[in-house]
């Protein structure tokens, strides 16, 4: 099946279903806060790495994390015991945003460009974008960023500054999502880490209805 070209000038996509079987839909178009939102309600998002045009994929199949069923292992459930943990909610989208690339960046490379900080950073401010982050004895551990639209989060990217981070940063989300009875949080793809904390793969059609079902309603 053909790739799609995107034009800057029209937000539109093609129909999701139409996607190669790695996800790859569309190229192009570009990362305005309208043509996002029309994106992830659609459950396609950008994807690329630094000099490419923008890709645009939506998997076939998709893995998420229900609120309710994440995983806290024995080991990580001690070590909350063991020291005074708190989500920070908001401290600064767009440092926590950062703090992701940074960490990628100086590993083995980021798809967070300059391009997607400031898109990003717009979603935020039109109430669509949010950063929860683990505070651990009074020190910010690790953090995470992603999209909201009705009772769904669109988790982004994380990064773990200290010992168990990311996985406490996305305990602590879970915990937020779960009391506002959000239906899950969107991995875009399968990881061994994230299978640890719950997660598991579900249809195109079950996660489209998990979006539409959820649209009207406030999210936080």
């Amino acid at each position: 099946m053909p790739v799609f070209r995107l034009e800057k000038n029209i937000i539109a996509f093609p129909d999701p279903k139409l996607a190669e079987a790695d996800g790859l839909l569309a190229v192009g178009g570009d990362l305005s806060t309208e043509r996002l939102l029309l994106a992830y309600s659609n459950g396609i998002f950008p994807w690329y790495n630094e000099g490419e045009p923008i890709l645009w994929y939506c998997p076939h199949k998709r893995f998420i994390i229900r609120p309710e069923k994440i995983h806290v292992s024995h080991s990580l459930a001690k070590y909350m015991r063991k020291h005074e943990v708190s989500a920070v909610v908001e401290r600064d989208f767009s440092d926590t945003m950062h703090r992701c690339r940074m960490k990628r960046e100086n590993a083995e490379g980021t798809w967070i460009t300059d391009a997607m900080e400031e898109a990003y950073a717009g979603l935020n401010k039109a109430g669509a974008a949010m950063a929860v982050e683990a505070a651990v004895d009074g020190v910010i551990a690790g953090g995470l960023y992603g999209v909201i639209l009705g009772k769904n989060f669109f988790g982004e990217s994380m990064y773990s500054d200290h010992e168990n981070g990311s996985k406490l940063a996305l305990v602590l989300l879970a915990g937020i999502l779960q009391k506002h009875d959000f239906k899950m949080i969107d991995c875009q793809f399968h990881t061994d880490f994230l299978e640890s904390m719950g997660g598991e793969y579900i249809t195109y059609e079950e996660y489209m209805k998990n979006i539409t079902d959820m649209m009207g309603t406030k999210s936080i």
